[in-house]
């Protein structure tokens, strides 16, 4: 069966039921989105400061691929399966965005046996929060453009807007548009673009903010613009917005809980992408969970030279989280993607490719465990045409590197095909006492924090920019220079080329443009030609997904 078809024959429970039984939470505190999805009020929240804290379980991943890998496959399986050894264990998932799930990507709830549940509406628009999040952020938008119109009393130069709008879609015709035509009712006309809702300056805040007071600080420094005369910022307090944008996230920033195939308790919340943002799901549903479970697993998007540096250098030094373990997600046919296999025959035994795939996965256990200073577990996810050879070949070469490799089937058997790897990683994470490292310390430049991930991470030979976006970074240090950078790169490759496959070195990364998200906390650093606005492809995932007579979804994947 499909992933779709799987999730929609669930046994699904109640979810306020679930909830109740598994963690003695009164139904008071519990704010139900029809049957099977609820948010945690943030009273009960607050009343759990005190407890203690659970083991943060990382989940990460290889190089992304055409192939897949299946990272939330994996840290649901992973959940349900220390859950089933009797570890008391909750998952924390970011939320899906349309844009990939109607482009190339598909859904994000996980895959096979391995997933979280009610699929469809965890897909589609789930309790609405992407879409309090792009209002939100339209709204400071419109209120710029409209105070420029009604005179400007804040002396904004237009040129120097810094703000786009966003949508939750992929739409490459509005990466640049004209602004405000048709005559002066309508505004001044100017030059603006969009960008998707995931790479929102809102939603970093949304999942970095932790509490509705510190939402609506966050939000009041966003910068938007700056003043003809003396270049000031122009900041979203300025134009007393962030009261009115906090108002429609009030609902929002509290998190989601739903439940995975095998009813164990999920936390869907937030969604940045880690190729253009942060990576992570939101910070008050993962420290939530801490204070509810004995171990929680999180994921960071796309591979751990992106997602799980900028959940170690932006998610756990702004939380004060420490992850106790990674789990490195790979599989036998990204790997042979990755030494130059074609796609098309990534079903058939190839061993030669596999070993020249071998280089990419080991740059990122070494990252993990050299850079990171975690323990690193690799999750090979298994694919029905892995051949016996290949498995054992790819176990033999991951233990001559010092590592430890655990075969996982719970795309086909759920939790019970990833026992193993649940009784692995729970040993690592029982046994490691130490605190894991960051990439680059809180006080160094900003341009040597970008050069410490470049080459620490993606082992580039240098760092290449424009002697303005060098000025611009020198100018931030002054008052900026503490916060973290996060570096929009492509996903496919440590390289800035995503045709660049396996492990390149001594290549040179290209900052072409950098960005202050000061309500967030951090500098964007824009890597080649990264675009914030994704567009669709050729034949897009939208055209195999419809609705039957019955109302029932179909093609979702």
């Amino acid at each position: 069966m499909s992933d779709i078809e799987i999730a929609q024959r669930a046994d699904k429970k109640p979810i306020i039921d679930l909830i109740s039984n598994s963690l003695g939470i009164s139904r008071d505190h519990l704010v139900p989105y029809g049957h099977y999805k609820t948010k945690l009020s943030l009273d009960y929240i607050q009343s759990i400061e005190s407890n203690t804290e659970g083991k943060l379980i990382l989940v990460t991943a290889m190089s992304p691929t055409p192939a897949g890998e299946g990272k939330t496959t994996t840290s649901v399986g992973l959940s349900d399966a220390l859950n089933r050894i009797g570890k008391k264990t909750i998952v924390c998932l970011r939320e899906p965005s349309l844009g990939p799930c109607f482009g190339i990507k598909g859904g994000a709830a996980g895959g096979g046996y391995a997933q979280v549940v009610p699929m469809e509406d965890i897909n589609l628009h789930f309790t609405g929060d992407f879409h309090a999040i792009g209002a939100a952020h339209n709204l400071l938008a419109a209120m710029l453009d409209n105070h420029i119109h009604h005179g400007n009393a804040l002396d904004i130069d237009p040129r120097l807007i810094q703000f786009k709008r966003v949508v939750d879609m992929n739409d490459r015709a509005l990466r640049h548009v004209v602004l405000a035509l048709g005559g002066t009712k309508n505004g001044h006309p100017r030059e603006g673009a969009f960008d998707i809702t995931v790479a929102s300056e809102v939603m970093a805040i949304f999942c970095l903010a932790t509490s509705l007071e510190d939402l609506k600080e966050r939000l009041g420094r966003i910068v938007v613009a700056y003043t003809r005369q003396d270049r000031e910022p122009i900041t979203a307090a300025h134009l007393k917005a962030q009261g009115a944008m906090a108002a429609l996230l009030r609902d929002a920033i509290s998190p989601n809980v739903v439940q995975t195939l095998e009813n164990n308790l999920a936390f869907v919340h937030g969604g940045p992408f880690a190729n253009i943002a942060h990576g992570c799901n939101s910070l008050i549903s993962t420290k939530t969970a801490l204070k509810l479970a004995d171990y929680v697993v999180t994921e960071a998007g796309f591979g751990a030279d992106l997602g799980a540096e900028k959940f170690i250098d932006i998610k756990c030094r702004m939380g004060n989280l420490s992850p106790l373990a990674a789990v490195l997600v790979s599989t036998v046919r990204a790997l042979k993607y990755h030494g130059g296999g074609d796609v098309k025959n990534l079903n058939h035994e190839d061993l030669n490719a596999l070993e020249a795939g071998l280089p990419n996965l080991e740059r990122h256990m070494s990252n993990i465990t050299e850079h990171y200073g975690l323990p690193c577990v690799v999750c090979v996810n298994h694919f029905a045409h892995d051949t016996d050879t290949e498995i054992a070949f790819l176990k033999k070469r991951i233990a001559a590197l010092g590592g430890r490799a655990i075969v996982a089937r719970h795309w086909a058997d759920g939790g019970a095909g990833a026992v193993d790897l649940a009784k692995a990683v729970s040993e690592v994470v029982d046994g490691n006492g130490n605190k894991h490292r960051y990439v680059y310390k809180s006080d160094a430049r900003l341009w040597d924090k970008i050069t410490a991930v470049a080459t620490a991470i993606y082992c580039a030979s240098e760092v290449i920019a424009t002697d303005e976006v060098r000025r611009q970074l020198q100018k931030w240090d002054a008052v900026y220079g503490k916060l973290p950078v996060c570096i929009a790169k492509t996903q496919m490759s440590f390289s800035e080329d995503p045709k660049l496959r396996g492990a390149p070195s001594g290549h040179s990364i290209t900052i072409t443009e950098v960005r202050l998200s000061a309500g967030a906390g951090f500098i964007v650093a824009i890597a080649g030609n990264m675009m914030t606005m994704p567009g669709l492809p050729k034949t897009p995932a939208a055209e195999s997904i419809d609705v039957d007579e019955g109302g029932r979804i179909l093609g979702l994947f």
